[in-house]
């Protein structure tokens, strides 16, 4: 199947999506350095805090910096979910 981002998403976002449903939990620091795309430990950051705000990640626990992927962040991957039928995150990208 294929997948089906939304607009607001970028290659970013799938390549740490596909990171969090090999590893049980990731913080954007390592991420940084293990996605395979050029990207700063805040850029990271600010992507799975856009993930989070639209269900696809959460923090394993309230104000963390570690996270994971959710159910629907793998029915996601799996192609089984349109994001673009989500809220956009009220965080905006740069």
């Amino acid at each position: 199947m294929s997948r089906k981002p939304a607009r607001w998403m970028c290659t970013l976002d799938e390549r740490i999506l596909e990171h969090l449903s090999e590893d049980p939990w990731s913080t954007p620091r390592h991420m940084s350095q293990a996605v395979k795309l050029t990207a700063s430990r805040g850029r990271v950051e600010e992507r799975c805090l856009m993930l989070s705000q639209v269900g696809l990640v959460a923090p394993i626990f309230e104000d963390s910096n570690m996270y994971e992927i959710t159910c629907e962040g793998q029915r996601y991957l799996d192609g089984e979910l349109d994001v673009e039928n989500h809220p956009t995150p009220s965080i905006q990208p740069f």
